[in-house]
C-alpha cells in the first residue's frame, strides 16, 4: 500500500515537472535554425526538445532493427538458434537486472521488495535455483515463514540446491524449537557436505543435547578429520562426550560400562575433574585403590577441586581422622599453597580436633579471599577453641552474606550450575563449564545485610567472658537462619566429615 502510494506521488511529480518545463519552453525566445541545401528550418525551443527526443528514439529503434536484421540473416544462413539467442539476450538482461535489484533490496532489509524482484527475475530467467533462494531469504526477512518453508522444500527437490534447502529448513526448525526434526535435517545436510562447519556444529550440539553420545563422537571425529578442530580441543571434547556417556550408563545401572567409559575419558583428558573423580570411583569399586590414588593425584596437580578430595576420601571410608590426615598428605603436598589445598588441610585438622593447626592451615584466607566456606571453617575453628557463641555466630552471619566461592560457571553466559554438565542448561553451549568464581554474586541480599555480623556477634573481640551476649527474638531467628543456610559443622571425635547444608 505504501509503495503504491509512493509510485503515484512520484508519477504526479514527474507529470507536473514535464508540464512546467513545456510551459517554460513555450514562453522562452530563441530556438534552433537548420539550413541544408538552400533549405532553412526554424524550430522553437519546445519543438527543438521534441525533435531531439524523436531523434534519440529513432537511433535506438534503428539499432534494435539492425540487430534483429543481423539475427535474421544468420538464421537464413543456417544458424537455427540465432533468433532465439537474440530474444533470450533481452530477457536475460532484464532478468539479471531484476535479480540484482532483488539482492540489493535483500541487503537493505526490504524483504517484500526483494520477493517482488525475485518473482520478476524468475519470469525472465526461468532459473529457480537462483530466484528461489532469493525468495526464501526475502520471505524469512519479511516474517513469512510459511512461504520460506514452501520455497526451501522446492529447493530440496533439485540435486543442485538440495543442501541449501535442507540447511534452510534446519534453521527454521531450530528457530521454532523442533530440535528432533532439526537434528534429522542436520544429519542429511552432514551426509551431503561433511566438511561444512556450521552443519557440523549444529549436529554436534543437537546430538549432545539429546544424549546421542556415539553420534556426537563420530561428528567430533569428522570435525578433526576435515581440519575444523585442533587435536588438543578434540581430545578434551571427546573426553567430555565419553564422560557424559559414562554418566548415562550409571543412570542405567550398568556399572562396568560406566567405569570403562570414565577411565577412557580420564585418559583422554586427565585435567577433566568429573572424569577423574568418576574414574577413581570406578577403580575403587574394582578394589584397585592404587590406580584411584594415581588418577586423583594427577588431577589434583592439574586443578585442585573438592570433588577430587571427596573421591580420595572414599578410598578408605572407615579410617580415623588421624589416619585420614596422614593419608591425605600425599594429596596436600602436591600444591601446598593452593587455596583448595589450604582449605582441605584446615578441614582435615578440624576433624582431628587440632584447631590451632587448622587455623595455621587456613592462613589469611579469611582476610584476603573470604567466601562462605572459608568463613564457615573459621566459625568451626573458633567453636573448637572455645570462643564465645557470639563470636561463632558472627562468623556464620558473615558467611551468610559472603560470596559462594568457586562454582561451575558457563564461560559463555555466566550461568551457575550446581554440578558439572556437558551442556549449559541456560544457553545450551557445549563444554563451556569451568570451575571458577562467578563474576558477581548469584544471591541478591536485602539492604542492610552487611550489618548482620555486627548484630549477631563481634568477630574480632575474643576477650568476652561469661557466656554470649543477650539477643532478642529477632536476632536469634537471624542467627539460626545463618547457621542453617551456610554450613553445619560437627567436630565430634571420630567423625571428620564436614556436611554442607
Amino acid at each position: 500500500m505504501l509503495w503504491s502510494l509512493i509510485k503515484i506521488v512520484v508519477f504526479v511529480a514527474m507529470v507536473a515537472a514535464v508540464t512546467l518545463g513545456a510551459g517554460y519552453l513555450m514562453e522562452s525566445d530563441g530556438g534552433m535554425q537548420i539550413t541544408f541545401g538552400g533549405f532553412e528550418l526554424n524550430l522553437s525551443p519546445l519543438r527543438t526538445v521534441i525533435a531531439l527526443v524523436l531523434m534519440i528514439g529513432a537511433v535506438w529503434l534503428f539499432l534494435k532493427l539492425f540487430s534483429l536484421l543481423i539475427a535474421v540473416l544468420k538464421f537464413i544462413n543456417g544458424d537455427e538458434t540465432a533468433l532465439s539467442r537474440y530474444f533470450d539476450r533481452n530477457r536475460e538482461r532484464k532478468g539479471f537486472q531484476a535479480l540484482s535489484e532483488g539482492m540489493m533490496a535483500l541487503a537493505s532489509g526490504e524483504g517484500r521488495m526483494a520477493m517482488a524482484k525475485a518473482q520478476k527475475a524468475e519470469k525472465y530467467l526461468h532459473r529457480p535455483d537462483l530466484t528461489d533462494l532469493l525468495t526464501a531469504q526475502a520471505a524469512e526477512m519479511a516474517g513469512d515463514g510459511k512461504k520460506a518453508e514452501e520455497v526451501y522444500k522446492r529447493l530440496v527437490q533439485r540435486d543442485a540446491t538440495r543442501f541449501v534447502g535442507i540447511r534452510g529448513l534446519m534453521k527454521q526448525k531450530l528457530s521454532s524449537g523442533d530440535t528432533a526434526t532439526a537434528m534429522a535435517l542436520a544429519e542429511r545436510a552432514f551426509a551431503i557436505k561433511p566438511k561444512h562447519e556450521e552443519v557440523q556444529d549444529v549436529l554436534l550440539r543437537l546430538q549432545a543435547q539429546s544424549g546421542e553420545w556415539d553420534g556426537a563422537r563420530k561428528t567430533l571425529a569428522a570435525k578433526l578429520k576435515h581440519g575444523a578442530l585442533p587435536r588438543d580441543v578434540f581430545k578434551r571434547r571427546d573426553a567430555v562426550l565419553a564422560l557424559s556417556q559414562a554418566k548415562d550408563v550409571i543412570d542405567d545401572d550398568l556399572s562396568v560400562e560406566a567405569r570403562e567409559a570414565a577411565i577412557e575419558a580420564n585418559k583422554a583428558s586427565p585435567d577433566l575433574i568429573p572424569a577423574a573423580a568418576m574414574a577413581a570411583r570406578g577403580y575403587i569399586a574394582k578394589n584397585q585403590p592404587r590406580y584411584a590414588t594415581r588418577i586423583l593425584k594427577k588431577a589434583w596437580e592439574a586443578h585442585p577441586h573438592p570433588d577430587l578430595a571427596a573421591a580420595f576420601a572414599e578410598i578408605a571410608p572407615d579410617e580415623s581422622p588421624a589416619e585420614r590426615l596422614k593419608r591425605f598428605r600425599a594429596l596436600t603436598a602436591i600444591k601446598p599453597d593452593h587455596r583448595e589445598t589450604r582449605l582441605l588441610k584446615a578441614e582435615l585438622n578440624l576433624a582431628a580436633e587440632d584447631f590451632p593447626e587448622a587455623r595455621r592451615s587456613l592462613g589469611d584466607l579469611a582476610e584476603t579471599d573470604p567466601d562462605a566456606r572459608v568463613l564457615a571453617v573459621m566459625a568451626a575453628i573458633e567453636k573448637g577453641e572455645g570462643a564465645p557463641d557470639a563470636v561463632v555466630r558472627g562468623w556464620l552471619a558473615r558467611a551468610l552474606t559472603a560470596p559462594r566461592g568457586p562454582q561451575w560457571v558457563c564461560e559463555k553466559c555466566n550461568a551457575i550450575h550446581a554440578e558439572w554438565t556437558p551442556i549449559c542448561t541456560n544457553c545450551a553451549a557445549f563444554d563451556t563449564l569451568s570451575w571458577t568464581t562467578p563474576p558477581q554474586s548469584e544471591i541478591v541480599l536485602p539492604a542492610g545485610a552487611d550489618m548482620l555480623p555486627l548484630i549477631v556477634g563481634a568477630i574480632e573481640d575474643k576477650s568476652t567472658e561469661g557466656g554470649e551476649a543477650p539477643l532478642d527474638n529477632d536476632d536469634a531467628d537471624t542467627v539460626g537462619a545463618a547457621e542453617n543456610t551456610v554450613i553445619e559443622i560437627d567436630v565430634t571425635p571420630g567423625d571428620g566429615d564436614r556436611k554442607s547444608a
